[in-house]
């Protein structure tokens, strides 16, 4: 085996972090769920131990990291030394509320309510979080439109199904579905481009 790089070691980041979401999602027991953990526990201590030989930062400098990132991107949770806020709250929407103004105070100069989608993601996780995206910029009228047969589609498990058949029939045509889907963000992304969020 070669020297271990960051570029070396993505592969299996992304393959462990797919096994956690796999053992979750299958129901797997607790002691699966915290083997997998470990391995991409292990993957973090393995990226910052590279950098730490390049003299760049350690891995008490990334718990370190997000440890102030918590307190400081979820004000309504902790206050400014770490402690504990005495009430939270009352809404999901309040808390993404808060996130996101937080967050725009960090990266000012970030307009594009899609910067920072990474372009490795899944397509179709990347489309789903473009569309939240979207929506939480104020975008609402940037919903795709509704699919055919979406109205079968009554819980998550109908769903996949739905997502399934449209795969199974683009392979049967030669499209690859993945690459179509990547296209069709790409294009959703690019007509709001440089676009200002509605106030």
């Amino acid at each position: 085996m070669g020297a271990l790089t960051h570029e070396s070691l993505v592969e299996y980041l992304l393959e462990e972090a797919f096994e956690v979401a796999e053992t979750i999602e299958t129901g797997a027991d607790d002691a699966e769920l915290q083997g997998e953990l470990g391995d991409v526990l292990l993957q973090v201590v393995l990226h910052a131990r590279l950098a730490e030989e390049r003299g760049s930062f350690a891995f008490d400098d990334v718990a370190r990291g997000l440890s102030a990132k918590m307190v400081r991107r979820n004000p309504h949770v902790f206050r400014p030394d770490g402690s504990l806020q005495e009430s939270f709250p009352a809404t999901v929407e309040e808390i993404v509320q808060k996130w996101d103004a937080v967050k725009r105070t960090e990266r000012p100069e970030r307009k594009d309510p899609f910067e920072g989608i990474p372009h490795a993601l899944p397509a179709l996780a990347k489309a789903q979080k473009a569309l939240d995206r979207a929506e939480r910029a104020g975008f609402r009228q940037a919903q795709s439109p509704e699919p055919p047969m979406v109205e079968l589609v009554e819980t998550e498990e109908d769903l996949g199904e739905l997502l399934l058949a449209v795969v199974g029939s683009a392979r049967s045509k030669g499209f690859d579905a993945e690459r179509a889907l990547r296209g069709a963000v790409r294009r959703y992304q690019a007509a709001y481009e440089g676009t200002a969020a509605p106030s």
